[in-house]
């Protein structure tokens, strides 16, 4: 079986990864106090919500940018002002030096962008399309940025006047509202006042301020910030592992709280194939079945008593349903991490034993159940000393 085309599965190695990385994901959101809960009506404000969910991306397959992926939205509701968005951009770093990658994050306001382009003579109209273009400035260059503009459609006096507040970028956040005339506009305000609150926290150096920054989705209206990862090849910041801001969703909000009010949200997403590429040569211990149990005369009632019996003592249990021969079977599990197989026939069964096979020291025995608990768990201590053997 296949998986369809730009869709992909998991398995051994990449799976061990995978959980690697949602446990530790997991764990820094529930130390920001982020609940995995349901959307559901009746949902108490302010809301801070976690969970996977499937994205399907447009567009054509590429490499590394696969069609259907998963991804973790990390959603504040109900909380004014910027602590909301500083708190997920302080998740966001915690979460990468937890994975120990290194990352840097880039914040701006879509707000205060518009303003920008609008003092800059970009018809409101055109707005979305320059942020777009803009939003490549750091990967693509001043020059094919211009070049999009002008397949856009763009005026050339647009066009120019971009280019100049391109020339600016270097200028610091003060020098451009001066420039531009912007004291005392809403988009001014909300970029100054989390500049100066990741100042008071002290967090002002570890976030970058990127003036062009839209950040893709049109939805969102305020703050929004990027996690790119450093690429020493590529002598920069490249991939981008994630990314959000402040958004407009009243209907959804209204909805599972049940009145009428607006209810402001900021989220940050974390895209989690694009993280699994980045560590795909990482070593991450594999959680393998301890032990496989192979049918030989009995019948699968007697293998489901026998692997219930193993699991409820806390053993992880393989099933053989793979139809080979003994021998076969056997051969194919120490390359699988497994140590210890568990042969089932009816004689011994009958007798309360199986026969236990040690895979690493080549040794084959008759037990019960119990000594097999002991021995693949571990703990075969002189308690076992006193169990009866067959």
């Amino acid at each position: 079986m296949q998986n369809a085309k730009g869709n992909y599965g998991y398995f051994g190695k990449e799976q061990a990864l995978r959980r690697y990385i949602q446990a530790t994901l997991r764990e820094k959101f529930e130390l920001y106090d982020f609940d995995e809960v349901a959307l559901r009506p009746g949902l108490i404000m302010p809301l801070k919500r976690f969970e996977l969910g499937k994205v399907l991306r447009g567009g054509l397959e590429m490499h590394d940018r696969q069609r259907e992926f998963l991804q973790w939205n990390v959603n504040v509701v109900g909380i004014e002002g910027p602590e909301a968005e500083i708190e997920l951009m302080q998740l966001a770093l915690d979460v990468f030096r937890a994975l120990a990658i290194k990352v840097r994050l880039k914040w701006n306001n879509r707000q205060f962008l518009t303003e920008l382009l609008e003092a800059a003579a970009v018809p409101i109209s055109d707005a979305y399309a320059v942020m777009l273009a803009l939003d490549k400035l750091a990967r693509a260059g001043a020059n094919a940025v211009k070049a999009e503009l002008q397949m856009y459609g763009l005026q050339d006096t647009a066009v120019s006047a971009v280019m100049v507040l391109i020339a600016n970028e270097e200028s610091g956040l003060e020098q451009l509202i001066e420039t531009y005339s912007l004291e005392g506009s809403a988009g001014a305000k909300e970029v100054l006042a989390v500049r100066n609150m990741l100042h008071a926290i002290g967090l002002d150096k570890e976030y970058v301020f990127d003036p062009f920054l839209s950040y893709g989705p049109s939805d969102y209206i305020g703050t929004v910030y990027e996690v790119e990862v450093f690429d020493a090849s590529d002598d920069g910041y490249t991939l981008s592992l994630g990314g959000g801001g402040r958004y407009v969703d009243d209907f959804t909000w209204r909805s599972i709280s049940g009145d009428e009010a607006a209810y402001s949200a900021a989220r940050m997403s974390f895209e989690l194939e694009a993280i699994m590429a980045l560590l795909e040569n990482r070593v991450v211990e594999q959680a393998y079945a301890t032990v496989v149990l192979i049918q030989l005369d009995v019948t699968a009632a007697v293998l489901l008593q026998a692997a219930a019996e193993l699991r409820y003592n806390g053993v992880r249990v393989k099933l053989d349903k793979s139809g080979q021969q003994l021998e076969d079977s056997l051969a194919s599990l120490p390359g699988n991490g497994i140590r210890y197989a568990l042969l089932l026939n009816e004689r011994n069964w009958l007798a309360g034993c199986v026969r236990l096979l040690d895979l690493e020291e080549r040794t084959e025995r008759e037990v019960s159940v119990d000594e097999a608990i002991y021995i693949i768990g571990d703990c075969y201590s002189s308690r076992y000393e006193q169990l009866s053997s067959c």
